[in-house]
């Protein structure tokens, strides 16, 4: 490994340094390499020695490499330019950041991800789509995501009806998934191009360095042989304490500071891998965000001034070896006294050591907080909560009305909350905050560059005003990442959704290849939206819901209100 890490913690480094002393006398890196499950919990293994495979994994994907490859041959000498993934969560994320930090990759397919339900999107997709240069990589460990599935379905139909044959439409897609699911038998029957099955004791969130990452990785151009042996290289760094061993020190770190209520761990990342946060947000959130305890992930945030924040961050500042785009402002922090780890990278490639650093640090940190960091308790209950939305929209043909407590230029409010205006409303919200509080923003709208500057000059302003670590979420896919934190963790944070009006919605086929449909895009996420919310007033949050007639507009009213 050529990269380099720099700690600098301040009066934390002493209760670091004894961390580290303790778990090298308890064996902590042995016993995880051993699978040894009560590094975590005490007599219970499951979801755990079945979950580790991502120590290894590296050594069987090298060995795999060729027929990754050759499947990007077959496509491209068939005149295929462009990829389309369908996933959510883990499935999705990393091939996500894969895409944005090599687009300029040579010999490259066009690789982009769906993992929205907004039908704006959908349809917007559906415009640019090629069918006959595309090739759909249908991605989802449980092979029952009902949005993956969802989107599957509607572009295979018109696959099937624009190429006239269930055999020509099969050639278009492929799949990764667990042996077993119901995502095998989805292939065989539409006769997939290719299905890679995954190695089953994987968690989704883990998968990067395998066939659920590393496919879409090479379709878009990276050589995935050099990424996994960045990869290989950092795990022999990592058996033992050792000055070394960056996952260690990282995962103490981590854990230390939670303990002492520095729990919100902001990255800062160069411009040119700064994609790499919304990887790594879903690892640490859905990994430790549970039994009352957590670690905020923070990412895309503005940069700001030691003032702008309170005292319970701990910042992470990952750089390019060529570039100090954000080192005078991380410095300052230092100077003021906010515990800073500075990772450098010579090249994009050492990214496979990354992955495989922030694995480990993560399963450290779940030990150092008593967690089991490879469940997902809470995950379900929003999806239970949808279902059984949607299920009383089948009986009824009628989804559930919120009645909003005020409306004004253009905003409902939804919520109990009084006040006379929706900024009178968003004050009164805030001042909820108690000591350790973050607010989190959930986006139920179409994921436009517009929408998304609008929600990042929303997201400065709060923090601004507040001092509160603030992050940003599209739906459904935060339910996939940090939704799990946000019901699982000590219940501080404050959720403010938006929702808005949909002009134009598009039916979910039934059945792939039929054209019946008993629901809507539009209908799912609306459905998702009412179920996340009633998920976090069940765990007793605060939540409030603007529903916006215009989401630019209402989102800068909003912001320009603070």
């Amino acid at each position: 490994m050529t990269q380099t890490i720099d700690t600098q913690l301040g009066q934390y480094d002493a209760a670091l340094r004894q961390t580290l002393t303790d778990m090298q006398e308890s064996n902590i890196m042995q016993r995880i390499w051993e699978h040894d499950y009560t590094v975590w919990v005490e007599d219970d293994p499951t979801e755990i020695t079945n979950r580790l495979g991502w120590l290894r994994i590296m050594d069987a994907m090298l060995q795999d490499a060729e027929r990754i490859n050759r499947l990007k041959q077959a496509i491209q000498a068939d005149g295929y330019t462009h990829v389309l993934l369908l996933g959510m969560g883990g499935s999705s994320l990393a091939p996500e950041v894969f895409s944005l930090t090599f687009h300029d990759a040579k010999n490259r397919l066009w690789l982009e991800v769906l993992d929205s339900t907004h039908p704006d999107t959908v349809l917007a997709y559906n415009k640019q789509v090629d069918i006959s240069k595309t090739l759909f990589i249908v991605a989802t460990k449980s092979g029952g995501t009902a949005e993956t599935l969802s989107a599957f379905k509607f572009f295979y139909n018109r696959a099937l009806k624009e190429l006239g044959s269930k055999e020509a439409a099969g050639q278009h897609f492929v799949a990764i998934t667990d042996p077993n699911s119901k995502l095998v038998d989805i292939a065989q029957q539409f006769q997939f191009r290719e299905t890679f099955l995954n190695d089953p004791n994987i968690g989704g969130r883990y998968s990067v360095l395998s066939y659920f990452g590393l496919v879409p990785a090479a379709l878009a151009g990276v050589d995935i042989t050099r990424l996994l042996q960045s990869a290989s290289d950092a795990t022999e760094h990592s058996h033992s304490i050792n000055n070394d061993n960056h996952a260690a020190l990282i995962g103490a770190a981590m854990g230390e500071l939670a303990k002492v209520g520095r729990d919100k761990i902001t990255f800062i990342l160069s411009p040119a891998i700064n994609n790499f946060g919304d990887w790594v947000e879903q690892l640490i959130a859905e990994s430790t965000g549970k039994d009352g305890k957590g670690i905020l992930p923070v990412v895309g945030e503005t940069v700001g001034s030691p003032d702008d924040y309170g005292d319970d961050r701990f910042f992470v500042y990952i750089r390019l070896s060529d570039d100090d785009t954000y080192t005078r402002q991380v410095n300052s922090l230092q100077a003021a006294g906010h515990p800073v780890i500075t990772i450098t990278l010579e090249d994009r490639y050492e990214f496979g050591g990354q992955f495989f650093l922030w694995e480990m640090a993560t399963a450290i940190a779940g030990h150092l907080m008593g967690i089991h960091p490879f469940n997902q308790p809470n995950v379900e209950a929003a999806k239970n909560s949808a279902r059984a939305k949607i299920q009383a929209y089948q009986e009824t043909g009628k989804l559930e009305q919120l009645k909003p407590v005020l409306e004004a230029d253009g905003i409902q409010v939804i919520g109990d909350i009084q006040a006379d205006s929706p900024t009178a409303a968003l004050k009164v919200f805030l001042n909820k905050a108690e000591t350790g509080a973050y607010i989190s923003i959930h986006a139920y709208v179409e994921p436009t560059e517009e929408t998304t500057k609008a929600l990042q000059a929303f997201q400065t302003k709060l923090r601004d005003t507040s001092k509160l670590a603030t992050t940003i979420g599209y739906a459904p896919r935060f339910l996939h990442s940090t939704g799990q934190l946000h019901k699982g963790d000590a219940g501080k944070g404050l959720f403010i959704q938006f929702t808005a009006d949909k002009p134009q919605d598009v039916d979910i086929p039934d059945e792939a290849g039929k054209d019946e449909s008993a629901m809507t895009f539009g209908t799912l996420i609306d459905a998702q939206a009412l179920g996340d919310r009633q998920a976090l007033l069940d765990t007793n949050r605060h939540v409030i819901r603007f529903h916006l007639s215009d989401t630019l507009s209402g989102i800068q009213s909003l912001s320009q209100s603070l």
